[in-house]
């Protein structure tokens, strides 16, 4: 029983790396322990490069916009952002969402957080993370909706409708 409340402790803060379907917190690399501000590791020449850099494929990016904002570093998770080639991509829109949030811009936050909804409705990380930016906002019924939304989808029990739940229950929005 110890046990379960212990990782019902951590989950929030593994979930809080943004945009991913991973429940645990990114590993540091070469992104955040070596390179500049905005630069991503290439791990094929071992070198740090400009985001927009053409050996860099979007997976490779969306992994440095998840370690850069797992780590605090907003601007330069969306200077990584801005170089993904869909902007209209659900994930892509669901880290705008976050970086937003994160940085106080919450009307930005939730605009990001519709379209990658109208894109993917049942997005359940996408509903979780705009249910945080209401809890921050202080708008726990709006909150509470987005609980529910995930819930009717089939997401009960789902990391998004634990990290959701727990952010109400605190009262916290985005945290680590």
């Amino acid at each position: 029983m110890r046990h379960i409340a212990f990782a019902l402790c951590l989950m929030p803060h593994a979930l809080w790396a943004a945009g991913s379907g991973d429940s645990t917190p990114p590993t540091p690399t070469q992104t955040t322990k070596t390179c500049a501000a905005g630069l991503v590791w290439d791990a094929k020449t071992s070198t740090c490069v400009a985001p927009q850099d053409s050996r860099l494929d979007d997976d490779t990016r969306y992994d440095a916009v998840r370690e850069l904002a797992y780590a605090g570093k907003i601007d330069a998770a969306q200077r990584v952002l801005s170089s993904m080639s869909d902007q209209q991509e659900v994930r892509v829109l669901t880290y705008w969402g976050f970086t937003y949030g994160r940085s106080g811009q919450y009307e930005k936050s939730l605009a990001a957080y519709g379209a990658a909804l109208q894109k993917d409705p049942d997005s359940l990380l996408t509903r979780s993370y705009m249910g945080q930016a209401y809890v921050a906002m202080g708008a726990m019924a709006r909150a509470q909706e987005q609980l529910h939304e995930i819930r009717a989808r089939g997401g009960a029990g789902t990391w998004p409708a634990t990290a959701l739940s727990h952010a109400i229950r605190s009262g916290k929005g985005y945290s680590y």
